[in-house]
């Protein structure tokens, strides 16, 4: 086991863990892994025969790193075009992804203060004792903790009851492609929860619809418009994938645009699917699949 003697060592075990929070804090895998960087950076400088914990010392730099970058992020986000969604954190069917916060989590994790969000995940998510966190955000204990109570009231509704099974999800998941890259829109609807909302990220650079489409009736009828425009047809899918905690895939679209789709899945049905196709968040889904894309699309 390193000791503080051996500050490299000690940051490399820590990164996954920090590179984590960064990015549920801040909703992109690019800037979370700068902050670390920086973290990694005030890291070297500092006296270690003063810091008590490695690990306290290092989850509190990170997030007041990004507590700093939120604050340009949020104006950034009041100017986006059209739906935000967070930057796809893609693992393989079998891999943990190392705590329970699902896209539907970030995404109502959103909605909450900088202090709110940060107090929740170090508190309830992290498992950071609530002294720790009090002395990260520069607040009285008592304080933190009605920072973490109104956090969890706010994002109660958005975790799921009954977490769907991975062998469901990936079924549902395969079946829901198959579907649309044929244009079966009567299997399409079948899978759908009367009130299944859908998500589309473009960032404004590539077409995506600007505001959630609500309910089965608009969600069947855009999927037979995409059909009859072949926007969903034909599609090439690159590999099976849990998207922040939902099943979905990563998919080669007519045209060569690279997209992710995460379903959201409760009683079997879908209640909510996230398209992203903006292409400054796919960069590294690019790089990952880089070989294969310029393999053709069937028809």
């Amino acid at each position: 086991m390193p000791t503080i003697d051996d500050p490299t060592l000690v940051f490399e075990q820590e990164r996954v863990r920090l590179v984590r929070l960064a990015y549920r804090m801040l909703g992109s895998i690019g800037e979370a892994e700068d902050v670390v960087q920086d973290a990694w950076l005030r890291w070297r400088r500092v006296d270690h025969a003063e810091v008590g914990s490695a690990g306290a010392f290092l989850s509190r730099t990170v997030t007041r790193l990004c507590l700093d970058v939120m604050k340009s992020a949020r104006v950034r986000r009041e100017t986006y075009f059209g739906t935000w969604l967070p930057e796809p954190n893609a693992m393989a069917p079998d891999e943990d992804p190392g705590d329970d916060l699902t896209l539907t989590l970030m995404l109502a994790l959103e909605r909450l203060s900088p202090l709110e969000r940060a107090a929740f995940l170090l508190h309830d998510v992290f498992a950071v004792p609530l002294a720790d966190v009090a002395v990260t955000l520069r607040r009285e204990p008592p304080a933190v903790r009605q920072l973490a109570a109104r956090a969890r009231k706010h994002v109660q509704s958005a975790r799921p009851r009954f977490p769907v099974e991975r062998e469901e999800g990936a079924r549902i998941a395969k079946a829901f492609f198959e579907a649309s890259a044929t244009g079966d829109v009567a299997a399409l609807r079948s899978m759908l929860a009367d009130a299944v909302v859908v998500h589309s990220d473009g960032g404004g650079k590539v077409h995506a619809f600007p505001r959630p489409i609500v309910g089965i009736e608009k969600v069947t009828r855009m999927f037979e418009g995409a059909a009859r425009k072949s926007w969903i047809q034909h599609a090439q899918k690159l590999q099976d994938l849990w998207i922040d905690g939902l099943p979905g895939y990563v998919s080669l679209e007519p045209g060569g645009m690279l997209q992710t789709v995460a379903l959201d899945i409760q009683a079997g049905l879908i209640v909510g699917i996230y398209f992203t196709r903006n292409p400054d968040k796919l960069q590294r889904m690019a790089m990952r699949f880089g070989g294969m894309l310029g393999a053709p699309v069937s028809h």
